[in-house]
């Protein structure tokens, strides 16, 4: 009995799912199997190379400015103002009709009035609880603070 329910699963499996239609179709899907996986890894890299590249690129730009700056500065170390700063600055020179004053160091006075100034410019919230905040985020009231 079981020889012949074996012998007839058999038969029903190479008649009925094991034909000629069917295993075109199955290689035909590992056919398109291998060339979706093949596709993926050129994408893949080819992702990466653009990555590559555009990071070189930025690096070249940056070189490029960089260049360019100490170019500019170069040009500028040259000009008569800089050297005129730079004679004023180290060796305390001025100009013909200039004259400098030296000041006294501010008194005690004058730097209290300076902390208070200061101090009283200073203007303190009161901190915004989390719930606060996520409700002001949600409602769109900072919006107005931030285009105002």
């Amino acid at each position: 009995m079981k020889k012949i329910k074996i012998r007839h699963i058999y038969y029903v499996i190479t008649h009925k799912y094991i034909t000629t239609n069917n295993a075109v179709i199955g290689i035909a899907l590992m056919i398109a199997a291998g060339f979706v996986w093949g596709s993926m890894g050129v994408m893949q890299r080819n992702y990466n190379l653009q990555k590559e590249l555009d990071d070189k690129s930025r690096q070249l730009i940056v070189a490029q400015l960089d260049t360019d700056n100490a170019k500019l500065e170069q040009r500028y170390y040259n000009t008569n103002e800089y050297k005129e700063l730079a004679v004023r600055e180290r060796l305390g020179l001025g100009t013909p009709g200039e004259s400098v004053i030296i000041l006294p160091p501010n008194t005690r006075a004058a730097k209290e009035a300076d902390k208070n100034l200061t101090s009283a410019t200073t203007v303190k919230q009161a901190p915004i609880s989390n719930f606060g905040q996520w409700m002001n985020f949600l409602f769109g009231r900072n919006s107005k603070s931030i285009s105002g």
